[in-house]
């Protein structure tokens, strides 16, 4: 093995260096150590200063999420549970209005779908199912109020159309008067004598007695028919027409749009009559009804009304 000198300049001369790998080890290993102290030393002012406060702080919003969280999640259901009584609510208000109630499995598709990212893998288990259970609740509620906006404006534009329906339907008698015994169906004609189908009723009064329209609609025809002398025909939409006929006079124009109570002719004696009144008919899709069938106020509320204009 090769020996090591140093020189020395006190005893000018070459010395030799004896166990130099021991301590060249020994050396080596206090300067480690004395950097791995100095590392830790240094480590553990850095996580004193900035790493405790830290977590604590982060520990501690960490339980501020949580308890939002469920929260959260609480007045979604509550919120969930609210709509299921609206659905119900809902059904209700499609039969007022005349609609077809909504099936469960209608209800169940619903409008809408996922309006999140649902990729929760990097929280823990219990975090992930708190947060997964919002997010399902969020998604069911938004689903189901998609679904009722809709179902709400079905039932107010059906509203809307049955206010028209209503104000359209020919709902009144059409003048003051009697109404004969012959009444609508089958009868012996006053004139003709032999048993024909009586199409109306019929309203006796004097000849000049004022004449209403029964419901909303537009003035289809004005002119004599065969029998019926001069007639006033009223279309009314939604399938329904009333006539009346045998009149003296007619006060409005074919084309005009009338409401129900407005003054449209005069009773009188035209046509095949055996005496004055008012010949009135009800057509449902082309299908002749009983007009009594339709009487659901009386003409004096008419009259009141007109007067408070």
């Amino acid at each position: 093995m090769k020996k090591l000198y140093y020189f020395s300049k006190s005893k000018l001369q070459f010395i030799e260096i004896r166990h130099y790998k021991t301590k060249l080890y020994a050396y080596l290993s206090v300067g480690i150590l004395c950097s791995i102290a100095l590392i830790f030393t240094v480590y553990s002012f850095a996580l004193s200063w900035f790493g405790v406060d830290t977590y604590s702080s982060l520990n501690e919003e960490n339980k501020l999420l949580h308890q939002k969280l469920n929260k959260v999640i609480g007045q979604y259901e509550s919120l969930n549970n609210d709509l299921d009584k609206l659905l119900k609510i809902n059904n209700e208000l499609r039969i007022a209005a005349d609609l077809e109630p909504v099936s469960e499995d209608e209800q169940m598709v619903g409008v809408g779908g996922g309006y999140f990212d649902n990729t929760l893998d990097f929280l823990s288990d219990n975090s992930q199912l708190k947060l997964q259970q919002a997010i399902n609740y969020m998604e069911e509620v938004a689903r189901k109020i998609n679904f009722e906006k809709q179902q709400y404006l079905d039932i107010s534009e059906n509203l809307k159309e049955n206010k028209k329906l209503f104000k359209s339907i020919p709902a009144i008698k059409p003048c003051k008067g009697t109404l004969a015994m012959h009444g609508f169906g089958m009868r012996v004609h006053p004139i003709l004598k032999i048993r024909k189908m009586h199409d109306g009723i019929d309203i006796i009064t004097d000849s000049g007695t004022p004449v209403y329209a029964a419901g909303n609609g537009i003035v289809d025809f004005i002119g004599n028919r065969a029998g019926l002398g001069l007639t006033i025909e009223i279309d009314h939409g939604f399938g329904y027409k009333s006539i009346y006929a045998h009149l003296s006079k007619t006060l409005v124009k074919e084309k005009q749009k009338i409401s129900r109570g407005d003054l449209i002719s005069k009773t009188g004696n035209s046509g095949l009559s055996s005496g004055p009144h008012l010949h009135y008919e009800i057509h449902h899709n082309g299908v002749k009804q009983n007009p009594n069938e339709f009487f659901f106020d009386d003409l004096s509320f008419f009259e009141t009304s007109n007067s408070k204009k």
